[in-house]
């Protein structure tokens, strides 16, 4: 059956994708940072059409940096650029995180884990697993100097005698070298592709490919798209190749989008002279067909509301939906969705100066081009100086909370317009309220780089705005499309909690 799909496929945040197909089922893999639980893999059976499958682990590290303590966190880095293999029916994942300059290698016989975590002797940026046909297996990585080491073969790092080599140094006047590598072997040749930014010309990320007869020989190569796609100048690069079991060749890369974030992009692949060709024509389509191997199959959806009415399973355990991820490791003894059911209860852990410090704060990713999102908010266990609310959350944050100062409560709209200052926010507008009890909306605008969110409260069955439009920026700091979060802190005691219910997730897909 086939499927036509607008690209790009996905309008949401799911960058650096590594793709690998398995028989039937393609699985992707995307750039999480600091969010937990981290490394989301996607399942689909079209290439078009995308469903969580599972997240390599819970938490990576048990740190102050992780669990947003002691004044350290890891926005901004953790996890990035997976490497994703499929190998005698094992899976493979391997990446770096720059807080910790480690190597991480997890491995599974099932895409739903669990996972085995190990570490690879050494630190490999962006890097690139190859099991080769002879059973020696290879890691390229580097950044404009690109290397290739052999590897020992339980992968604990570079083997004694092994290849060790400088394959590819990227001579152009770029903004960014050769990096994000994607290594293959194809009909007996080997494959790297890489991510480059000129310095001259279109100013805008490129895809480039380098092509040898052997793992260490001479790599010959050049850039294979450079396109925008009409957008704003936002080249369409970096990410991995697949085949279909009908033999078609398809890369997904991904495209900025502004504060949305970094989003997929599928591009049909042909060959020509054993060597790659991407797009139609040079550009990408903006439309793109290919083919279902489950014409029937219904995917679960990328974003949700939820009525917060969970029980534990057999062990205890309590899963929220796939959807969610918190902003670093969750403090699990200060969240609940039992005590209350239909709630998702937040206590406060310790004082925090501003939304960016608090923990367990809950999101979701944002999408394009317009979205929505709405709570209902009980404050009536809060204590003085606590926050409860409804966060665009980002660097460049947006919020409307229900405040609590002098046993009175307000709502506030607050915003933190510049990522790289000390600023911790300013507050646009504070209205006094009666109850504790209140209802919070943001509404999302991403079309054309728009990048705005308006913040909302309901008064007797009608929405008001409260403040000013915010505008949205993607900044490296967080280096991440900005989120719907859920969040409660306290600025002056702990002890209170607040609990949210009924939140309900919408795409408004006007043109």
């Amino acid at each position: 059956m086939e499927i036509k799909k607008k690209n790009p496929i996905i309008w949401s945040d799911f960058p650096d994708p590594d793709i690998v197909r398995v028989e039937d089922t393609y699985y992707m893999i995307s750039t999480t940072m600091h969010m937990m639980p981290g490394a989301v893999i996607l399942r689909s059976y079209d290439l078009a059409n995308w469903e969580i499958a599972s997240y390599l682990y819970d938490t990576l590290e048990d740190n102050p940096a992780h669990r947003l303590e002691d004044g350290k966190n890891i926005y901004g880095a953790g996890m990035w650029a997976a490497s994703l293999k499929y190998h005698n029916g094992m899976f493979y994942v391997c990446f770096v995180a720059n807080d910790t300059h480690k190597t991480y290698l997890f491995t599974s016989k099932s895409i739903d884990g669990p996972w085995e975590k190990r570490e690879i002797d050494g630190f490999y940026h962006d890097s690139s697993l190859l099991f080769d046909d002879d059973g020696k297996v290879y890691i390229v990585y580097g950044n404009r100097d690109i290397y290739i080491t052999e590897l020992k073969e339980d992968l604990s790092g570079p083997k004694p005698g092994g290849l060790h080599k400088k394959i590819i140094t990227d001579t152009d006047n770029v903004s960014l070298g050769y990096e994000g590598a994607h290594f293959y072997k194809i009909n007996g040749k080997y494959y790297i592709f890489f991510i480059h930014w000129l310095a001259y010309g279109s100013h805008r990320r490129v895809e480039a490919c380098y092509v040898s007869d052997s793992p260490g020989g001479e790599y010959r190569g050049k850039n294979v798209l450079d396109d925008d796609m009409g957008y704003h100048n936002a080249g369409v690069a970096q990410g991995g190749i697949v085949d279909t079991p009908d033999g078609d060749w398809y890369a997904m890369l991904f495209q900025d989008h502004g504060a949305v974030g970094r989003i997929p992009v599928l591009v049909p692949v042909s060959w020509e002279d054993d060597f790659p060709v991407f797009g139609e024509n040079g550009q990408v389509p903006l439309e793109i067909s290919v083919k279902s191997t489950r014409p029937d199959y219904k995917y679960a959806p990328l974003f949700e509301s939820d009525d917060f009415y969970y029980k534990p399973d057999a062990n205890g355990k309590i899963s929220l939906k796939k959807v969610w991820q918190w902003n670093h490791n969750p403090k699990n003894d200060f969240w609940t969705v039992l005590e209350k059911p239909g709630c998702l209860r937040i206590y406060s852990d310790k004082i925090c100066p501003d939304v960016l410090n608090a923990s367990n704060v809950l999101t979701q990713r944002t999408f394009g081009p317009r979205c929505t999102a709405s709570v209902q908010v009980d404050g009536t266990n809060m204590k003085d100086g606590d926050f409860a609310g409804l966060v665009a959350f980002q660097g460049c944050y947006g919020m409307i909370s229900l405040a609590r100062e002098n046993g009175e409560y307000f709502l506030v709209m607050r915003a933190r317009e510049d990522a790289n200052s000390d600023n911790k926010g300013i507050e646009y507008a504070r209205i006094k309220i009666s109850s504790p009890e209140i209802s919070l909306k943001a509404e999302f605008n991403f079309i054309d780089n728009i990048d705005e969110v308006d913040f909302y409260y309901k008064d007797n069955g009608e929405w008001k705005k409260l403040g000013k439009t915010h505008k949205l920026c993607y900044m490296l700091d967080h280096f991440m499309g900005c989120r719907i979060g859920l969040f409660f802190y306290s600025t002056s005691q702990i002890g209170g909690n607040a609990d949210f219910s009924r939140f309900e997730y919408g795409l408004d897909v006007r043109d």
